[in-house]
């Protein structure tokens, strides 16, 4: 007897009840592009890889350097943006370059004051031969002071003040009693911040006090801790610091390359 095509099962199907699930091979031409879209693929995996690895070695040498240059702690973090990084590699120049660091010693004997957190944006970065040593054609930088180390250098207290651009500064002797002055914060030449416009807030400003004041704002305070190149704009006060702003062109950072 011969049996219709009904009653004829499909070898190798899988069942589902008593349904049998009839599954087709995809046509010569439809599977060629298939594998062919597939190898692209295992390609451009393979090379995002192979790139990330670069950009890491990349970012390790920049910390690397900068570490020796500042001589900071800790590493700091870096971020090496754009891709392919092989190809910038192999022009020799990174596009852009994101730097984080904490706690930057200060450097000096006069009123030496620390950053806090130094964050850093380098356009144009070249790498030499050496570890120790990195090139950028521009850079933008911020520097945040905490008013706990600005305190620390002036030998006063120094807070937020009341109005934007000013601190409030409480300076006290012994049996004399506290004053508090608000003053201006500016950027001024020599990378350094300036305190002017005193104004006293609260207590009676005696001799003894107001010569205590003066010593520790008359005199701007130089940032001895930063990258040689970078020239310091303006200074904002914040809830918690003070946050100075930097720019630079043609910037080195090796051994020794904070500026005096």
């Amino acid at each position: 007897m011969y049996q219709s095509e009904h009653d004829q099962e499909p070898v190798g199907a899988p069942h589902f009840g008593d349904a049998a699930l009839y599954v087709s091979s995809p046509a010569p031409r439809r599977r060629r592009r298939i594998i062919a879209v597939a190898s692209v693929a295992a390609v451009l995996a393979g090379g995002v890889a192979v790139d990330r690895v670069a950009a890491a070695r990349a970012e390790s040498r920049t910390a690397e350097a900068f570490q020796e240059g500042m001589a900071t702690p800790q590493r700091p973090s870096v971020h090496v943006s754009g891709f392919p990084v092989l190809t910038q590699l192999a022009e020799g120049s990174l596009r852009h370059v994101d730097i984080t660091a904490h706690d930057i010693p200060a450097s000096g004997t006069t009123r030496p004051l620390p950053v806090t957190e130094l964050t850093i944006g380098l356009d144009g970065l070249k790498t030499s031969g050496s570890a120790g040593e990195a090139h950028a054609r521009s850079v933008e930088a911020t520097a945040f002071l905490s008013y706990e180390d600005v305190s620390g250098a002036l030998g006063l207290e120094v807070s937020q003040g009341d109005e934007p651009g000013r601190v409030d500064v409480r300076a006290g002797l012994p049996l004399v009693g506290d004053v508090t002055v608000s003053t201006a914060v500016s950027a001024v030449g020599g990378n350094r911040i300036a305190f002017t416009d005193v104004r006293v807030t609260q207590g009676e400003l005696i001799p003894p006090v107001k010569a205590l004041l003066d010593r520790a704002l008359e005199e701007p305070v130089p940032l001895r801790n930063i990258p040689e190149g970078l020239h310091l704009r303006s200074v904002t006060t914040t809830k918690s610091g003070i946050s100075a702003r930097f720019t630079g062109k043609a910037v080195t950072f090796h051994p020794s390359s904070s500026s005096a």
